[in-house]
């Protein structure tokens, strides 16, 4: 009896350990930097994001879809509760004006493990000083 009474415990111990993790909970996962011109083309922007899961989060990589998008974020283990943050640069220099939308892929310890982020805008050619 007792050896059975132990092997639920243990059952019910091991069920909720397997409950327990991170969960990632984005405030936006969209951005648009509308116009801007070719002049200044480095934009950037923040993503906040939010540990609402009992475990610690950790970011294991973001990638961009191209590499004039380049992402930058929080390294250390989010606590439950603590928000993190990351960073996304758009470099448009050399690009062709225009619209644009890239992404940025979040891969994680948690729930959602996989989240994609979007950053789009319009690059308006610059206008030259005329005389």
């Amino acid at each position: 009896m007792k050896k059975l009474l132990f092997i639920a415990l243990m059952l019910v111990g091991g069920i909720n350990a397997a409950l327990a993790q991170a969960q990632i909970k984005f405030d936006k996962v969209n951005h648009d930097f509308g116009a801007f011109s070719e002049s200044t083309p480095v934009q950037k922007c923040t993503f906040t994001f939010t540990n609402v899961g009992d475990q610690p989060l950790v970011i294991n990589q973001a990638v961009a879809s191209c590499g004039c998008t380049v992402p930058t974020y929080t390294k250390t283990p989010i606590k439950s509760g603590q928000k993190g943050t990351i960073t996304v640069t758009y470099n448009g220099k050399g690009k062709f004006p225009g619209h644009f939308k890239k992404t940025v892929t979040i891969r994680t310890n948690g729930v959602p493990e996989m989240t994609r982020l979007y950053v789009e805008g319009n690059m308006q050619e610059a206008t030259a000083d005329k005389k």
